[in-house]
């Protein structure tokens, strides 16, 4: 298996949802909504993917102004591709557009706190959260 990565590959809406089901990041994620969903990565401004061949095997959507802050919102990877390397490869593949300095922040998934502490995030004790603008 030849997983490559790319920041410029063109990822339809519905590659992104059916690999957002194939990672269960769909729970939390609205996939029942095409419009919701295609401006998700629309307003992405740093999307790197990760395929095998033509299938799309992984995602790291993000929001960054590329030298402070970048806050990765989504790191999706088909649950038939975990445990490879493919998340780290995909932060990495992040990491590689940011200037020196910069911070990556995220919130983990209840499932995914584990994972991120060996890959050298820091768990914040608290944060701020407004759920929905009035």
């Amino acid at each position: 298996m030849n997983i490559t990565y790319s920041r410029a590959t063109q990822i339809s809406v519905k590659e992104a949802i059916d690999l957002y089901v194939r990672s269960t990041l769909s729970e939390r994620r609205p996939i029942h909504s095409h419009q919701i969903f295609e401006n998700m990565f629309k307003h992405a401004n740093l999307i790197v993917s990760a395929w095998d061949e033509d299938k799309l095997v992984g995602i790291a959507r993000s929001l960054t102004d590329f030298s402070h802050v970048t806050y990765l919102s989504d790191l999706a990877v088909d649950v038939q591709y975990q445990k490879m390397g493919i998340g780290k490869g995909l932060i990495e593949g992040t990491k590689l557009n940011l200037e020196p300095g910069y911070m990556l922040v995220l919130l983990a998934a209840p499932k995914a706190r584990e994972y991120y502490g060996p890959l050298g995030f820091e768990q914040h004790p608290s944060a701020w959260v407004l759920k929905k603008a009035l």
